[in-house]
């Protein structure tokens, strides 16, 4: 074989482990929101097959079954993919050493990755790169089972919070039944909790979906609950409590939807969803304003004051709401979140986004 073909037979190998070693590098260990070609494409392509069979089902609780095993099929899939590619990469490299025959060379490869033994390579320089390839197969496959932990940490931290917010907001989850509730039980001045808690868990979910983003597939342990309607649902709540509640301003509220917005928007750039970074208080939202006054009057028949100026209660809940409006309808439509109002009840008005992270491409 001339030198050249070799050296590009050989390269190409290694060109194939660094699509791998990038993927595992970005997938688990790299602490931020970047995803690698790899990775994306396993989750992308698996994400056409679920949808096609979602489609087949005539009801919301049958797609759910199907969506809910997309994410824990995805980790399968996606050390599967990386072994595939492993055993091609070192088949070129075992090829450009001098074995001959793409058969023998892929024997060779998957004798080592495996650890079997049962071809033994001719010289030193076969046998060290047997060496590298099944240590390589063992760290990909050590990586994967030492993250599980972590991954399935994160996502029962997530739920407990998101199965508490149950009590408070009804199911489906609404931002005017957590006010009328709290009212109804006399702990309306003590919705500071609600709001501290909540930033505490909007921090957790920007840190966790974006460095370890098959987390915003997992779904709840039931059909009705999910991370993305319970996350409208506050931050709706915290709004109304800002701009149509007649008492003082609460800075806790405040403070709550600015770290749900940067949650949101962090999660959402991670996927490529579009939206405006920067919208004035005045562009439009995907709640009229007859939705809202109808929501002021829930609130009075609960028996909480709100502001006698109702189109300026209005500006101003257009004023928070358009800071997130994008991105939760987006990432509702994504996850293919449960019916809740204000959220997921409009997410299919909007074309539903490509799973794409434009940082990676």
């Amino acid at each position: 074989m001339d030198i050249v073909v070799k050296v590009l037979w050989f390269l190409g190998g290694v060109v194939l482990m660094l699509l791998v070693l990038d993927s595992a590098v970005r997938t688990f260990v790299l602490p931020r929101g970047e995803a690698s070609f790899t990775t994306r494409m396993v989750f992308v392509g698996l994400r056409g097959v679920f949808n096609r069979m979602a489609r087949l089902t005539r009801s919301y609780e049958g797609r759910d079954r199907v969506m809910a095993l997309y994410a824990p099929i995805g980790l399968l899939v996606l050390p599967l993919a990386w072994l595939v590619l492993v055993m091609a990469a070192f088949t070129l490299m075992f090829h450009a050493l001098g074995v001959r025959g793409f058969e023998r060379a892929f024997e060779m490869s998957g004798s080592s990755l495996f650890t079997l033994g049962f071809v033994r390579p001719p010289d030193l320089a076969t046998t060290t790169l047997a060496f590298v390839e099944a240590a390589s197969g063992l760290t990909l496959l050590a990586l994967l089972i030492a993250y599980l932990p972590t991954i399935y940490g994160a996502f029962s931290r997530r739920e407990v919070q998101v199965a508490q917010l149950a009590v408070r907001a009804g199911e489906p989850p609404s931002g005017v039944e957590i006010l009328a509730r709290a009212q109804r039980m006399e702990r309306f001045q003590l919705l500071d909790e609600l709001w501290v808690s909540w930033q505490s868990w909007f921090a957790e979910v920007e840190e966790t979906h974006t460095s370890l983003g098959v987390l915003s597939f997992f779904r709840s342990p039931f059909s009705h609950r999910s991370w993305v309607t319970a996350s409208g649902a506050v931050l709706d709540a915290a709004s109304l409590r800002l701009a149509a509640v007649d008492l003082p301003f609460d800075p806790q509220a405040g403070f709550c939807i600015r770290g749900g917005v940067f949650a949101l928007r962090a999660v959402a750039a991670y996927f490529g969803l579009p939206y405006d970074a920067d919208p004035a208080p005045t562009d439009h939202t995907s709640i009229s304003e007859d939705e809202f006054l109808e929501a002021c009057d829930q609130l009075v028949a609960a028996g909480i004051p709100v502001h006698a100026d109702r189109e300026q209660a209005w500006l101003d809940f257009n004023g928070w709401r358009v800071n997130y409006d994008q991105v939760l309808i987006a990432l509702a439509g994504l996850v293919m979140a449960p019916y809740a109002p204000w959220s997921s009840d409009r997410s299919l008005r909007y074309r539903r986004p490509v799973l794409r992270n434009p940082k990676a491409e």
